[in-house]
């Protein structure tokens, strides 16, 4: 019940008033994100924190001149690989090796699967994978901020080429695919702060096939 309290609490918030958020509390949100289970575990998207005020003036230009861009405590940008990899597949599968201390025959056949399958992908359909990937993330992350009493405004309303140049984000394989600030919510400034959450009725959006 806690945690239904906390999502029904929670809201996208409008307007921020640029009180910091304990960086503990970041920490735990960023590890609910690092957490979040992703396709064959490949993990194909980074989460760049962004506090540096003429960063979050910049990125806040090319969002629509959204206020809590620039108004949160930190901004999360969540950035998927520009495409798969034999070294970025590789490095998982390693990693995965290294951290559980042996080799599966199953494990490594998948590896093989998938280092045929990827690779060979149009570059912008595996963007898109790892985009979905991202966003699963992206929502672990949300639930986790709304878990630590911690506002949110989940964002799609941004240039991702111009954030791409901005951040650096395409020299380093990456593309930005949504946007996260975190801060807490401005009661006087946020026009939907007292509004009643309007959701579909469970019977409306839940079918059960017996």
């Amino acid at each position: 019940m806690e945690l239904l309290d906390k999502l029904n609490w929670r809201y996208a918030a409008k307007a921020m008033n640029g009180e910091k958020v304990p960086q503990e509390k970041v920490d735990r949100i960023l590890e609910a994100a690092r957490l979040a289970p992703t396709s064959s575990g490949l993990q194909p998207f980074e989460i760049i924190v962004v506090t540096n005020p003429e960063l979050k003036e910049k990125i806040k230009n090319v969002a629509w001149n959204q206020s809590v861009v620039t108004d949160c405590s930190h901004l999360l940008v969540f950035a998927a690989w520009d495409n798969y990899t034999e070294e970025r597949i590789n490095k998982m599968f390693d990693l995965t090796n290294e951290i559980r201390g042996f080799k599966n025959e199953g494990w490594e056949n998948y590896r093989q699967q998938l280092l045929g399958l990827y690779p060979k992908r149009d570059p912008e359909v595996n963007f898109q994978h790892a985009a979905r990937q991202a966003y699963i993330a992206f929502t672990e992350a949300l639930t986790a901020a709304a878990f630590e009493g911690v506002d949110t405004t989940p964002m799609e309303g941004f240039d991702p080429d111009a954030v791409d140049e901005i951040l650096g984000l395409r020299e380093k394989g990456l593309r930005s695919c949504v946007l996260l600030p975190i801060g807490y919510r401005n009661t006087e400034e946020d026009w939907l702060v007292n509004l009643v959450k309007v959701r579909r009725s469970k019977e409306d959006l839940v079918t059960v096939m017996d």
